[in-house]
């Protein structure tokens, strides 16, 4: 079992993450974006060239309980990971976005954020 899986298979989903830390500046991090609604920054456990995060300020723990509420912060967050990815020089040659949600999606950090990897040719399937 790699060290992705075995976080995500005893990772919790809890009160307050890391990311909802980064989020509040509790955690210093250089902010690649920053603006009312969320921050992206880069992954330090990079798994390509280029590997940011898009996590919103708003603590959601994970996709799959997100409501009808969140649709507009959702497609924001997709705006601001193509932005940042543009910014990052990904335009050209593309790059993969990805949400784990869950345990065996892979999430390790039950605060929602969006993967932005690059700079490379991705492999397919993913998993």
């Amino acid at each position: 079992m790699s060290d992705e899986t075995a976080k995500a298979q005893s990772a919790k989903p809890t009160e307050d993450t890391i990311f909802g830390k980064i989020a509040r500046k509790e955690i210093p991090v250089d902010f690649l974006h920053e603006d009312d609604q969320c921050v992206a920054f880069h992954d330090q456990e990079k798994q390509a060239p280029t590997h940011f995060l898009v996590i919103p300020k708003q603590p959601i723990q994970q996709l799959s309980k997100c409501k009808q509420s969140d649709e507009q912060l959702l497609g924001h967050l997709l705006i601001v990971a193509a932005k940042v990815a543009k910014d990052q020089g990904l335009d050209d040659n593309g790059y993969r976005v990805v949400v784990n949600n869950g345990k065996h999606g892979g999430q390790s950090v039950y605060h929602l954020h969006v993967h932005v990897f690059g700079g490379r040719q991705m492999g397919w399937p993913p998993g």
